[in-house]
């Protein structure tokens, strides 16, 4: 698996926003998680907040008529370069309990999370992934794409229900039942994945992306995975890069690269162009979803349909295999 060395520099939060939210804050009406709970009338749904659709979709899945889900990143955004808007400390402090990913993926705004986290429950549903399952790239940074592998998420899932069960317990006998439900259908498709790209040929299991989300899915899937980027979008991109990719693809004779939804294709492009001089006739396998799902609403709107999506297509572009 090989993993860049990448930038991980931070935007500072305004001092603008910092104020909004401390005055958002201190209206807050929990003073301690418990609150969430003691808060609630009969009837009313629980309104969780999230970062990501990732945990959003599942959420409310499992969380069923229960819940409200809202979540701050739609289609296309990218949770790297993520800054929250004063709408969405709003939103937040609106939520009855927040869920968010962690591993400095939504890096921009771990400041308002630790602010936050004073006055109601507040999670990194991450944090409940024992360390050493968890990819590092050269320069020792945590790869935060965990999502991409089932078993991993299927852990940090679970640490958000528990915290719903921990908070509404006249509510965790239902938690519990959907979140097996659930469950059994990521176990359902994590066979079908392996089963699928399995079939892939030896010398053509490798995975180019513009940037290197995809390390937990080659590991789970047997697949070698080179992002342009590294971990980070907000890693730079070198002509060092693009040539050492290109004397991949023409080692191994990788027929298909891929763009992803939330990463500007242009790096991509310039490799298709690099291997096309050195006469490597390669194509564009497709579109996958890296940070970020599709569009509500359609199925690679949903953590399944979006998996299966990326399985899929990376499927037919690597094998030019037939259903």
């Amino acid at each position: 698996m090989k993993h860049r060395r990448i930038i991980r520099s931070r935007k500072l939060i305004g001092a603008a926003m910092l104020s909004l939210l401390l005055v958002l804050s201190a209206c807050a009406s929990g003073e301690a998680e418990q609150q969430g709970a003691a808060g609630k009338q009969a009837g009313d749904k629980i309104r969780v907040v999230t970062t990501i659709g990732q945990i959003a979709e599942p959420i409310s899945v499992i969380g069923g008529d229960r819940v409200e889900v809202l979540s701050l990143m739609g289609p296309g955004v990218d949770p790297h370069l993520y800054n929250a808007t004063q709408g969405d400390i709003k939103k937040l402090d609106s939520g009855d309990v927040i869920f968010y990913s962690g591993l400095l993926l939504e890096g921009n705004m771990t400041e308002i999370f630790e602010q936050i986290g004073k006055n109601k429950p507040v999670l990194a549903i991450a944090d409940a992934i024992p360390k050493d399952q968890l990819l590092q790239d050269d320069a020792q940074a945590t790869d935060p794409h965990v999502w991409f592998d089932i078993d991993l998420w299927k852990l940090s899932l679970d640490s958000a229900v528990e915290k719903l069960k921990s908070l509404y317990p006249e509510d965790a006998d239902y938690f519990e039942k959907n979140k097996q439900q659930y469950f059994a259908q990521l176990d359902e498709l994590k066979a079908e994945a392996k089963d699928k790209l399995s079939q892939i040929p030896e010398e053509q299991r490798v995975m180019v992306t513009a940037h290197d989300a995809f390390g937990y899915f080659g590991r789970m899937h047997g697949l070698e995975v080179v992002g342009l980027q590294g971990l980070s979008t907000e890693a730079e991109i070198g002509l060092s890069d693009i040539n050492e990719t290109i004397d991949i693809l023409l080692r191994h004779k990788v027929p298909a690269v891929f763009v992803e939804s939330s990463v500007n294709p242009a790096s991509i492009n310039a490799v298709i162009e690099g291997a096309s001089k050195k006469g490597l006739d390669l194509k564009l396998g497709g579109e996958l979803f890296s940070d970020a799902m599709g569009e509500e609403g359609t199925t690679e709107g949903t953590y399944i349909g979006m998996y299966r999506h990326n399985v899929e297509t990376i499927y037919h572009a690597l094998s030019g295999g037939d259903e």
